[in-house]
C-alpha cells in the first residue's frame, strides 16, 4: 500500500537549531510572517530578564538603555550602516511621519507615492500634507499588482520632495526596484523613503550602497521582536537638513547623563538620528529585538535570503504545478518571501469573493496552517525556521482540495 504522505524531510545544522527555539512551530505550520512574528525563546527570555528586573527593581534606566544602544547597534550592522544613522522609533508609522514632518516644505511641494500598491500606514500621512499646501501625487500600479516605478520616477520634478514606497508590498508581494527608484529620486534631490516592515530581517539590503534616503521599520515581523519597537535609517546627506517635529530630551545633544537637568533654554539637536527619537523608550522592545538581531546575525542575513527565496521558489512552483497561479514571480528580481494567489483585489482584508479562495483558506485554517487573505488574495510568507516540510504541507493541502 503506498502513501499519499510527502515524506519527512530531516535539516541538521543552524536553521534547524534557530528553528527548534520557536514553540508555535511545535504546533502550527506558519507561514504568515507578513501579518506578524513568532517569538522564539531567546527573544522570550529577554523580556522576561526585564520584567524580572523591574518586579523587584534590581536595575536603573541607564541600565535598562543600554539595550536601545545596543538593538541600534545590531540592527545597523544588519543593514550594513553606522549605528549613529539610526534612530529606536515605535514602528513603520512613527517612522514615516516622521520624515513627513521633519522634511521642510513650502506650498505646492510635492510628494509621489504608488497609491495602489502601498499599504494605508504609509499613504494617510502624505494625505495630511495637502493640509499645508502639499501636493501629493497618487501613481497607478501595473496591472500584476507591482509598482509601476517608471510613472513614479516621470511623476518627480524639480518641487517633489519624497518618493516613498515598500520594500515589498504587502500584498501581492513584489519585490520593489530600490535602485532604479532611487537614482530617478538623487536626479531630481528627492528623499526616497521606504517602508521596509515586510523585508527587514528577511531580505539582505545593504543601505550604504542603494540610493536609500531614510528606511523604517517595525520589529513586529521579520526582525521577530515585538510590536511598539523599530528603527528609522536616516543617511548622513540628510540629517541637517530635517528637523523633528516633537522634541524631548533624547533629541537634543547634551553633555550630561542626568535625565532632568537641560543644558540651557539654548540648544542643539543631536547630530545624527537620535534627534528623532522621543521620551522614554519601549525598553521591553529593546530587548526582544536585542536578542532577536542576535539570532539573526548569528544566521547570516545573506543565507536568510537565500534560505527563504529557495522556499518561495518552491512554494510559488508548486502551486502552479496544482493549476493555481501565483501573483508573483518564482525567481527573479520582484521575487520575495511572500507568495499570493488569486485574484487581486476580488475581497480585503481576510475575506475574498474568489470561489477558490476563502474554501482554500477555511481549510489550511483548520489544519493549523497559518497564513491571512489580504486584497483578496490567499497569502504566505516564509522566514528562516521554514522548512521544505512546510512548503509540501500547503502544497498537500490544494492538492486534496
Amino acid at each position: 500500500m503506498t502513501s499519499d504522505v510527502a515524506p519527512v524531510r530531516l535539516e541538521s545544522g543552524p536553521f534547524e537549531r534557530f528553528r527548534q527555539g520557536f514553540p508555535a512551530l511545535k504546533r502550527k505550520t506558519y507561514l504568515s510572517v507578513c501579518d506578524k512574528m513568532i517569538l522564539h525563546d531567546d527573544v522570550r527570555a529577554a523580556v522576561d530578564r526585564f520584567m524580572d528586573h523591574l518586579a523587584v527593581a534590581s536595575a536603573n534606566r541607564a541600565d535598562h538603555e543600554l539595550m536601545v544602544v545596543s538593538s541600534r547597534q545590531k540592527f545597523a550592522q544588519l543593514m550594513n550602516i553606522d549605528a549613529s544613522t539610526v534612530a529606536a522609533v515605535r514602528n513603520v508609522s512613527d517612522g514615516v511621519n516622521t520624515i513627513a514632518w521633519a522634511m521642510p516644505m513650502a506650498r505646492a511641494d510635492n510628494v509621489v507615492v504608488c497609491v495602489d500598491a502601498e499599504h494605508p500606514n504609509n499613504i494617510y500621512p502624505w494625505l495630511r500634507l495637502k493640509r499645508r499646501g502639499n501636493e501629493v501625487r497618487l501613481v497607478g500600479h501595473m496591472p500584476d499588482g507591482s509598482l509601476d516605478i517608471d510613472a513614479m520616477i516621470d511623476a518627480i520634478d524639480d518641487r517633489t520632495r519624497i518618493v516613498t514606497c515598500a520594500s515589498v508590498t504587502f500584498a501581492p508581494g513584489h519585490r520593489t526596484d530600490l535602485v532604479k527608484l532611487g537614482e530617478g529620486c538623487r536626479k531630481k534631490g528627492a528623499f526616497l523613503l521606504v517602508d521596509g516592515v515586510q523585508s527587514a530581517g528577511v531580505l539582505a539590503h545593504d543601505l550604504s550602497d542603494l540610493p536609500v534616503d531614510g528606511f523604517a521599520t517595525s520589529t513586529s515581523k521579520g526582525l521577530l521582536g515585538l510590536y511598539g519597537y523599530g528603527f528609522l535609517y536616516v543617511s548622513p546627506n540628510w540629517i541637517d537638513r530635517l528637523e523633528p517635529a516633537y522634541l524631548s530630551r533624547p533629541a537634543v545633544a547634551m553633555t550630561t547623563d542626568d535625565h532632568s537637568v537641560m543644558g540651557g533654554l539654548d540648544y542643539a539637536y543631536q547630530p545624527d538620528s537620535r534627534r528623532f527619537e522621543v521620551g522614554s523608550y519601549n525598553l521591553a522592545g529593546a530587548c526582544a529585538a536585542d536578542a532577536s538581531l542576535d539570532l539573526l546575525l548569528g544566521l547570516g542575513i545573506e543565507e536568510i535570503e537565500s534560505r527563504v527565496l529557495e522556499l518561495s521558489t518552491a512554494l510559488n512552483e508548486g502551486i502552479a504545478a496544482l493549476g493555481l497561479t501565483p501573483a508573483v514571480p518564482a525567481s527573479g528580481p520582484q521575487q520575495s518571501h511572500i507568495v499570493t494567489v488569486g485574484a487581486l483585489d476580488a475581497g480585503g482584508h481576510g475575506f475574498s469573493t474568489d470561489p477558490k479562495i476563502a474554501p482554500l483558506s477555511k481549510q489550511l485554517a483548520e489544519a493549523q496552517v497559518i497564513h491571512t487573505i489580504r486584497r483578496g488574495q490567499l497569502r504566505f510568507a516564509v522566514h528562516a525556521y521554514n522548512t521544505m516540510n512546510d512548503v509540501e504541507t500547503v502544497l498537500d493541502f490544494i492538492r486534496q482540495s
